[in-house]
């Protein structure tokens, strides 16, 4: 099934989006490591990315889609630091914004459905008014903006239009997924927007959760199948967790239904400690980068949890988010090998660039199961229309 990934970083959501069976026709991104990493792993012969095109390395207002056909779905995260808590929060003032490019493209190619993604930032009451624009937008492509007209305007248009009766081409869904809730060892939230050519008839919803933090409570302080797992002493485990421990006394009479949240340590597992750049082993992007250190609100994330989100950062790479915090309370960075792991991203996937911009190209990401798993969802419905 063809489609379109746009704003494609370093692959996240579009090795997801081809895990699920998707064949992208086309690779639009701007940053020139993101598609070096791209590249590098599809002339090595990367399973899911050996038969991807050459990534269009440029800006997508001047990216043009008269030579595609047959695309299917149209994919991608326009850049989300207009709408980031850690970002500069211009919203629709900030020239970043590329929804209006999303918009474009599914204006041009007529897809079946498309899936885009951003941060859940976009969600906040500051930018309510904006997020209603993106909705009224995506469901109405056609109805596009006038080259002078501000977005207040093109929103009242998109209004009265949509109030008096006029056909909505899209029918669009969206929600708040914490991709640890899908099996990722990290908290991610990402707000998902799907939509589906109204002509399609399609019923669809998203894949429900079903991981949680009740069953890893449980299996750590009710049954202990996650230490026994780990092979972790009793000594070598950290202290009980007094904030939860209502719910665990709940847990241990109630029990817990679904699977448990991943961790930082199951992500881990396997992999030796990192060591110096010159002193590497056992896998690709595994080496220590000194200088971590911990301080008020960026403390780095506990080995027995899932991690805090990857960040990317506005001037760089943030300490905290991207910190392994030992039981001890010690702290250090985790590798790119150990991030992607984190993003669910296959071992055998490299990361181009030195480590602040492969440890960039990761936290502006989307895990990888998560897209793999709201894509394989959208493709069965598909094909079970007849689509």
């Amino acid at each position: 099934m063809n489609s379109v990934e746009l704003f494609a970083g370093a692959g996240g959501l579009a090795l997801g989006m081809a895990e699920a069976g998707f064949h992208h026709k086309a690779i639009v991104e701007w940053n020139h490591w993101a598609c070096s990493t791209i590249r590098a792993n599809r002339d090595r012969g990367f399973h899911l990315v050996k038969d991807w095109p050459e990534p269009y390395e440029g800006d997508v207002r001047t990216f043009t889609y008269d030579d595609l056909s047959g695309v299917r779905v149209v994919s991608g995260g326009p850049p989300c630091q207009p709408f980031s808590i850690g970002g500069k929060h211009k919203g629709y003032d900030d020239k970043r914004d590329m929804f209006p490019e999303a918009v474009r493209a599914v204006r041009e190619l007529q897809p079946d459905a498309f899936i885009f993604e951003n941060v859940r930032g976009l969600l906040r009451p500051a930018f309510a008014s904006y997020l209603e624009y993106v909705v009224l937008r995506l469901q109405h492509p056609r109805l596009a903006k006038a080259t002078n007209e501000s977005w207040r305007d093109h929103l009242s248009r998109l209004e009265a239009h949509h109030t008096g009766g006029g056909e909505a081409d899209y029918r669009v869904v969206y929600q708040d997924l914490d991709a640890a809730d899908y099996g990722v060892p990290q908290r991610r939230h990402r707000v998902v927007f799907v939509g589906f050519r109204k002509g399609l008839g399609v019923g669809w919803s998203f894949p429900r959760a079903d991981h949680s933090l009740d069953a890893l409570l449980h299996a750590q302080w009710v049954e202990g199948s996650y230490w026994d797992e780990h092979k972790v002493p009793k000594k070598r485990r950290p202290g009980f967790p007094d904030r939860h421990r209502r719910r665990i006394e709940r847990l241990a009479v109630d029990g817990s239904q679904g699977k448990r949240w991943r961790t930082v340590r199951d992500a881990l597992s396997g992999l030796p400690e990192p060591r110096e750049r010159q002193a590497a082993i056992g896998a690709r992007n595994h080496f220590l980068q000194p200088g971590a250190r911990s301080y008020k609100g960026h403390t780095g994330s506990p080995l027995d949890l899932p991690s805090k989100a990857l960040k990317a950062g506005v001037h760089g790479v943030p300490g905290g988010e991207n910190m392994l915090r030992r039981p001890d309370g010690s702290v250090r960075y985790f590798s790119v090998r150990e991030a992607a792991r984190l993003q669910t991203i296959p071992d055998d996937y490299g990361l181009e660039g030195p480590w602040s911009e492969a440890m960039r190209q990761l936290g502006n990401g989307v895990p990888m199961q998560l897209s793999r798993i709201v894509a394989g969802s959208v493709r069965e419905v598909l094909e079970g229309a007849g689509a």
